[in-house]
């Protein structure tokens, strides 16, 4: 029953000062009764949402909200509130609204507008944070909030200058605002800024101890300097500072990826799943971890989340027609689409050859460069460059997924043998070419990757490491490197071929006249393997999930031999190794 008296000043004023007390149970009990006497008093009915909402009663809160909004429609506040009471309870695009009426009715109220920007950043849309950080900044200059909240926006936008300027900002206002260092450090790692970085975020972290968002970032900067120790410490601070971040603990189960603790990254992904089961990187970490560890079925399952990652998933490109998933195929025309790295394309070629068994016709859609290699292929109909639309099929499938869907074991993967071959005319020229002498063993050289692979600094190694090996009597070496790292050849006392290895049919070519490749684990270690040639691969103390863990063979090339490093960084035990192995 609604009363015009004024009997619930004293009870809401009392409510208030148990709410600003931390007497939250009194607080709410004189909030309920402001408005058993006042059932539609917006004052009660807000503060009454607001600390619903900070005691995690969001259906309450909403509903407290709801109530507050339709008696005062015009206050910013309560929209505000009302909105983000929405967002706990991840009704998204019903909070985005909210705060839209709530700027609507404010057009210099901070928390909306950077709420707003903030959903706008997790959804992609960047410029459009932007767009709403910088109304904030109009509004509030002095401020370092909105600033550092530009900063985040800018650098999801991938204007990272910009982003750096709006951090610098920030500390100019206030120099111990922790998470403008923290967003200061963020820029200046995607600039390559990394002992800068690290700084910044070791600063952020002494202005709020307690950050483990700070923590974590950290602790993925100090794993890019090739700190796994510290990495993991501050991994294991963020969680302890906060046990359901569910991204510390996926990190974590990353690192003792690196560290070859199978186990404790298999529990440490296993706990973020259990925490977010949509949390993407978790699954994949977690398929990285059991693929490492040899468990390719419930490995490939997992990695079949690559697909929803927001940096993986941009070159996934589904067709108009069926996805493959295991129909029959007798008869059908399928597309492999190939995916992620040259070398991996060439590894699971040889499930065409398993296509094609089923009756299929099969085609591999791939970068140009490989096109006419993996054409060879067994049971390959055609190669063709991959497009985003690849029309004139019946069922298109992703590459990496054959494995599970052709239930691969370690002791069942196909075509561990040669299953590749080099144009018998090419490789006569490049036998000409290379005028070995007869009597020497003849070993072809590479000792760098793809320098934007993310462990690039890790599996590529200097190339004075192979001048023993060039300068060994008996030996020939020739050189397989391509890209920038390819001059280094000359350096080493050897011609420099890489003007001549214009795609990977050429290299396969050279290859085909050599008895021996010695490589890091790039594209190059995969084609000689998949050729059929003997075939040493160096390997970092953490390699990729493909060479398993401790092994020194591989089920998926037969002419394989694995030489690890024992510790990180410890590329002259391998090449010792491997000097005692000729």
């Amino acid at each position: 029953m609604s009363t015009t008296s004024t009997a619930f000043i004293p009870l809401l004023l009392g409510a208030v000062a148990d709410q600003e007390a931390g007497r939250f149970d009194e607080a709410s009990a004189g909030f309920a009764e402001v408005l058993a006497l006042e059932p539609d008093q917006p004052q009660a009915l807000l503060f009454a949402g607001v600390l619903a909402l900070r005691l995690g009663e969001f259906n309450r809160a909403v509903l407290l909200l709801e109530r507050a909004v339709a008696v005062r429609p015009t206050i910013a506040e309560t929209h505000f509130a009302h909105a983000n009471a929405l967002w706990a309870l991840e009704r998204r695009g019903a909070a985005r609204a909210a705060w839209q009426r709530a700027i609507r009715f404010d057009a210099h109220h901070i928390g909306a507008l950077l709420n707003l920007a903030q959903a706008q950043e997790q959804s992609g849309e960047a410029e459009l944070a932007v767009s709403n950080c910088r109304a904030a900044v109009d509004a509030w200059p002095d401020d370092p909030q909105p600033w550092t909240a530009l900063s985040s926006a800018l650098r999801s936008a991938g204007r990272i200058q910009e982003a750096l300027d709006a951090a610098d900002t920030a500390l100019r206002a206030n120099p111990a605002f922790a998470m403008a260092h923290r967003q200061r450090g963020m820029a200046l790692k995607l600039l390559s800024r990394t002992a800068e970085a690290a700084d910044a975020l070791r600063q952020a972290i002494v202005h709020q101890p307690g950050s483990a968002s700070s923590h974590l970032s950290l602790a993925n900067l100090l794993h890019d300097l090739g700190d796994l120790d510290d990495a993991e410490n501050e991994c294991c601070t963020a969680i302890a500072l906060s046990p359901m971040m569910a991204e510390a603990h996926t990190v974590l189960g990353f690192l003792l990826t690196q560290r070859c603790d199978l186990p404790g990254a298999i529990a440490s992904c296993g706990i973020a799943i259990g925490i977010a089961p949509d949390l993407t990187e978790a699954h994949c970490n977690l398929g990285i971890a059991l693929l490492t560890a040899g468990d390719l079925p419930a490995g490939f399952a997992q990695y079949e989340w690559r697909k929803r990652h927001s940096l993986a998933g941009k070159e996934f490109f589904p067709q108009a027609y069926p996805e493959w998933c295991g129909q029959p195929l007798d008869g059908k025309r399928i597309v492999i689409m190939a995916e992620q790295g040259l070398g991996d394309a060439i590894m699971f070629a040889r499930y065409a050859g398993v296509l094609a068994a089923r009756g299929a016709t099969v085609s591999i859609a791939c970068d140009r460069r490989l096109v006419s290699l993996i054409g060879t292929a067994p049971g390959v109909s055609k190669a063709v460059a991959k497009t985003r639309e690849m029309p004139g099929f019946d069922f298109w499938v992703d590459q990496m997924s054959l494995p599970l869907l052709c239930k691969t074991t370690l002791t069942t993967v196909p075509h561990p043998g040669a299953y590749l071959t080099a144009d018998p005319q090419c490789a006569a020229r490049w036998a000409s070419r290379l005028g070995l002498p007869d009597g020497h063993r003849r070993v072809g050289l590479a000792w760098a990757g793809n320098p934007l692979h993310t462990n690039d600094a890790n599996r590529s190694c200097a190339p004075s490491l192979f001048q023993p090996i060039v300068d060994r009597t008996g030996l020939t070496c020739a050189s397989l490197q391509v890209g920038d790292a390819a001059a280094q050849a000359i350096e080493l006392g050897m011609r420099d071929w890489s003007r001549h290895l214009t795609d990977y049919a050429e290299t396969a070519a050279l290859i085909a006249n050599l008895d021996l490749v010695i490589t890091v684990d790039t594209s190059v270690a995969h084609l000689a393997a998949a050729m059929g040639k003997p075939t040493w691969i160096m390997l970092p103390h953490c390699p990729e999930w493909r060479w398993l863990h401790t092994r020194s063979d591989t089920p998926w090339y037969d002419t394989v031999r694995l030489f690890r490093q024992p510790k990180p960084g410890a590329w002259d035990s391998v090449r010792d190794a491997i000097i005692a192995a000729l």
